[in-house]
């Protein structure tokens, strides 16, 4: 158990973050599982006694994520890999949502990771390095109706995570941005927040739902071997799409993305700037 990393994973209960918590400790590894609700972590705890420790945490309280931590970083003398991954859904239009499912929403999407990510930062420092994963989503690269506050608060997660790279490298601590593909993990069931439905938006909203299909998602645990991969890497990419459907998908967005700017190219080079 000497070479076993300590892993603190938020949003562990279920979907994506169990299927991390559940790969790492199948490794030999130690984890530290955060959640609002650490219930659904009894199961698994018992199956791991000396390995797992459940860490009641809501992620939008920063005095308590960084008193969690504390207690996280105490359980087994430290932190090494930092998983970013508690997150929610508010489904529907921008002019639908009220300010308090924005607010509420970006709390836990954007502000819950920083205020993870600033308080696991002097452990990591303290062990000479280590491993934050802030999970983000393929689709934070481009807004997209009935979910673009959604993708705002990936995309405002993504472009920190870019700066927080940089300033942390001189440490050793390597920050990877993890740009999830789809996957059955109940955020659009359990994870969802849903605004009051506007008339006028009925049509596109048929259009998208239609867009989404009934297609089944693959499991979490697929993506869980990938992760596992991504963390053993002594210099692991900045940024990593993980699915292979998914990466498919980013990058017809960025080729459609470029042709409009090219499309425009004439009208952006009248300014000096």
């Amino acid at each position: 158990m000497a070479d076993a990393r300590v892993w603190l994973i938020t949003g562990a209960s279920r979907g994506l973050g169990r299927a991390f918590a559940e790969a790492a400790l199948a490794g030999g590894d130690r984890v530290v599982a955060a959640a609002r609700d650490v219930g659904p972590l009894e199961e698994l705890a018992g199956k791991y006694p000396e390995r797992l420790v459940p860490l009641a945490l809501d992620v939008a309280d920063r005095r308590g994520v960084f008193e969690g931590v504390e207690r996280a970083a105490a359980a087994f003398g430290g932190l090494d890999v930092v998983v970013n991954n508690a997150g929610a859904m508010l489904y529907g239009m921008v002019e639908e949502a009220t300010e308090e499912q924005i607010r509420a929403h970006m709390d836990v999407n954007f502000f819950g990771a920083v205020w993870v990510a600033q308080a696991v930062l002097p452990h990591l420092r303290a062990r000479g390095g280590g491993r934050l994963l802030q999970v983000t989503s393929m689709g934070s690269g481009g807004g997209m109706a009935t979910v673009g506050l959604y993708g705002a608060g990936k995309a405002a997660l993504d472009s920190v995570s870019e700066a927080l790279a940089m300033e942390v490298e001189g440490f050793g601590v390597k920050v990877t941005v993890v740009q999830m593909g789809g996957y059955e993990t109940g955020l659009f069931t359990a994870g969802t927040t849903a605004t009051e439905p506007l008339a006028r938006y009925q049509p596109l909203r048929t259009e998208m739902e239609a867009m989404w299909g009934d297609a089944v998602a693959p499991g979490p645990d697929t993506a869980a071997p990938t992760v596992m991969e991504l963390v053993a890497l002594p210099d692991p990419p900045r940024r990593l799409i993980v699915g292979s459907r998914s990466f498919d998908h980013v990058l017809q967005m960025d080729r459609e993305r470029t042709e409009l700017y090219r499309s425009w190219e004439n009208l952006s080079r009248t300014a000096p700037g």
